[in-house]
């Protein structure tokens, strides 16, 4: 699924406004800077103000831009690096988790709380975990030995459920032996 097909209007007018302060930044010409401005202002003036404000919650969400509400109102938005994971390629039906050759004893736990309204997008992410080898520890809490980070963000990402799930890195657990011998762990 491609971001242009996941981001709506409001978050594209976000991204190309971004992409205007980068562009008046890199300017010299008073000429290309009134254009840029002229264009950024009409564009601006056409994004309703609430749903300016969800889109850049809906955004930060995503990972696509750091979001932070200042002391004096204003909002700071920074293209997030972090993004660029946006471009991560997979395919839900073949993906799997590449095992190391040894543990680095972390489980690796993916915890969600997804409102009944998304039955269907909670039901696809369950089924995606239990196939890539997730063990489930309670209904919305799965967990599994090996780096996967990338791969949980991609599935997460996909089903468009950023809001809802978490993905920790824990030490130990109260269960350590029973998951270690569920794994197949020394």
């Amino acid at each position: 699924m491609s971001n242009k097909k996941r981001l709506g209007p409001v978050a594209r007018k976000i991204i190309i406004l971004l992409g205007t302060g980068v562009a008046l930044s890199l300017t010299r010409r008073p000429d290309s800077y009134f254009r840029i401005l002229k264009s950024a202002i009409k564009e601006w003036q056409k994004i309703n103000y609430r749903s300016l404000r969800e889109s850049i919650h809906r955004l930060y969400r995503s990972k696509l831009i750091n979001y932070q509400e200042n002391k004096d109102g204003t909002v700071s938005l920074v293209l997030n690096r972090e993004g660029k994971k946006e471009f991560l390629r997979y395919n839900l039906k073949t993906m799997r988790i590449k095992k190391p050759p040894h543990w680095d004893k972390l489980w690796r736990v993916v915890i969600f709380d997804i409102p009944e309204r998304l039955r269907r997008e909670r039901n696809a992410l369950t089924f995606q975990l239990k196939q890539l080898g997730f063990y489930p520890l309670q209904k919305s809490v799965f967990i599994y030995p090996y780096e996967c980070k990338n791969e949980i963000d991609f599935v997460i990402e996909f089903f468009n459920l950023r809001a809802y799930a978490r993905f920790l890195i824990v030490k130990e657990t109260d269960i350590d032996l029973d998951l270690k011998n569920r794994f197949h762990l020394q």
